[in-house]
């Protein structure tokens, strides 16, 4: 391998470590893996949670060397590494194992030549590595790369224990029902469900992970979390930004497929599902799966009682003036596509029947938030006639996903004072703040449940397929609909007015947060 020594000549780790394990990174080149990927590893690195032989295998259409691809990572790690690069001796020895093979998507030979690149880790081992395969490729490809990769035996299917070769996928995985049906059966061809790891970088991060512990390690909490005691759930991801350079993808995508389809149903289900029988992958799955399949659907002529759809028009933020989504490179002049999306979801089960949870999502909004808010029902009786309000605020219960990961709980209490009054406060809990430094970014956690072999945090077939089922009436209904005059929101607002009155009517109101 052009004089580099294969890392995997011995040594062995401990624990759900693999001894060894060679990552391939199907566009090498692309953003994602400068972003993301790269500095992820390097700060796995750092942190000694990879295997103690580890090997980066880069795949894309551009011709480089190791020496330029490595130059260009370390680029990538200066920038957009949460940890930077400090430490040059640390990263001599993680760029040491970085590689990287020229070739087309299309090209056999290309693909022959990779794996014939990737076999010579395999030799003079005593455990062979295991085998992560990462498409940070276009959804379109992910079928005809996973075909070229089976015919030149580099991905086949491993049915028996725990598979040595897992694939890694990319959101988004299909674009409505059929198509991600299709694409399920076109992977199920090569692999075996075991080893397809759909990612979605959500769940990576803490405080999604925190959700279960939360709920489950805590008696507390348990006994109120359902119907009796919870009124409604808004669950939220907002962003500042507008659609930037992805104008054209945007606009045959929308709000729904973007983020409600993935991350917000995923938060949906960890917020309402039942405890799982353990932490095991299967078992925590399963429990989302239930709860899914316990999502009332909406038919096509409900939509419009059960969401509301908008458009950033032109605005400022931060003194800034951003155009209107139909401005944007990209987008067609006419586009109906939804820039922002609020869809009431309700969950037909013992637990949750009649408690409605309001999903909602939008660009160029006022500000970076992701959140869960439980919002439990007020006391039966205002018994304090000093205070001069009508009702008491109810609790609230935040999980924050970002900006600033953490928990907070809104309660009643008397201010200082001669009358008996109620005052709301809150008591906040922050991740960095609690523990001294900024939790690991999510495709950290990610990488290294792929090359550990647990898929706990990854989607599986069925989920995806009814998730796709849950809203393509929304995205087929407003195809079909254009509207004279389809709901818009100026930059830096907090949506459409139809929002505000689409929640007023069930006597509730959007947290400004």
């Amino acid at each position: 391998m052009n004089g580099d020594p294969n890392p995997y000549a011995a040594g062995v780790t401990s624990g759900r470590r693999p001894h060894g394990a060679v990552l391939v990174i199907f566009g090498a080149s692309g953003d994602l893996t400068k972003r993301k990927l790269i500095p992820a590893l390097y700060n796995l690195a750092l942190e000694k949670r990879l295997p103690e032989r580890f090997a980066v295998v880069g795949y894309a259409r551009s011709e480089l060397s190791h020496e330029a691809f490595r130059e260009k990572m370390r680029d990538a790690v200066v920038e957009f590494s949460r940890t930077g690069l400090k430490n040059e001796s640390a990263w001599q020895e993680f760029a040491a194992n970085l590689y990287y093979v020229p070739g087309q998507y299309g090209d056999s030979n290309g693909y022959r030549k990779l794996k014939e690149f990737v076999d010579q880790f395999d030799h003079g081992v005593r455990a062979l590595p295991v085998r992560v395969l990462y498409l940070a490729i276009p959804p379109d490809l992910y079928a005809p790369v996973v075909q070229q990769m089976a015919m030149v035996d580099m991905a086949t299917r491993e049915s028996d224990g725990e598979p040595r070769t897992r694939v890694v996928f990319e959101k988004p995985f299909g674009s409505d029902l059929e198509s991600a049906r299709e694409l399920n059966r076109h992977i199920h061809e090569v692999l075996d469900e075991k080893q397809v790891y759909r990612i979605d970088h959500y769940l990576g991060k803490e405080t999604v992970q925190n959700i279960m512990v939360f709920r489950f390690a805590n008696s507390v909490f348990e006994p109120i979390w359902n119907r009796r005691y919870v009124d409604h759930v808004q669950i939220t991801a907002a962003e500042t930004v507008g659609v930037e350079t992805r104008g054209g993808y945007y606009d045959r995508a929308g709000a729904v497929r973007d983020m409600v389809q993935n991350h917000l149903l995923q938060l949906l289900c960890l917020t309402a599902m039942e405890p799982p029988v353990g932490f095991s992958a299967d078992a925590v799955r399963d429990e989302k799966m239930k709860l899914l399949r316990a999502v009332r659907p909406v038919a096509g002529e409900e939509v419009p009682q059960s969401a509301v759809r908008g458009q950033y028009g032109r605005g400022k933020i931060n003194g800034k003036e951003v155009p209107a989504y139909r401005e944007e490179e990209g987008v067609a002049k006419d586009s109906h596509t939804e820039t922002y999306a609020a869809i009431k979801f309700r969950i037909d089960n013992w637990r949750w029947q009649g408690v409605p949870f309001y999903l909602r999502t939008g660009k160029s909004l006022a500000k970076r938030a992701t959140e869960i808010a439980i919002s439990f029902k007020p006391p039966p009786l205002l018994m304090f006639k000093a205070c001069a309000v009508d009702e008491v605020s109810p609790n609230v219960l935040c999980m924050r996903i970002q900006p600033d990961e953490g928990i907070s709980l809104t309660f009643e209490v008397k201010p200082p004072g001669p009358e008996i009054c109620v005052s709301p406060l809150g008591l906040d809990f922050k991740y960095e703040q609690a523990f001294g430094s900024s939790p690991p970014e999510a495709y950290e956690t990610l990488l290294e449940d792929c090359i550990e072999g647990d898929s706990t945090l990854f989607t599986r077939h069925d989920w995806v397929e009814l998730a796709w089922y849950l809203v393509d009436p929304f995205i087929k209904t407003w195809a079909k609909t254009k509207p004279a005059r389809l709901p818009t929101y100026p930059v830096g607002s907090w949506g459409p007015e139809e929002a505000d009155e689409f929640i007023q009517r069930d006597g509730r109101r959007w947290r400004r947060l």
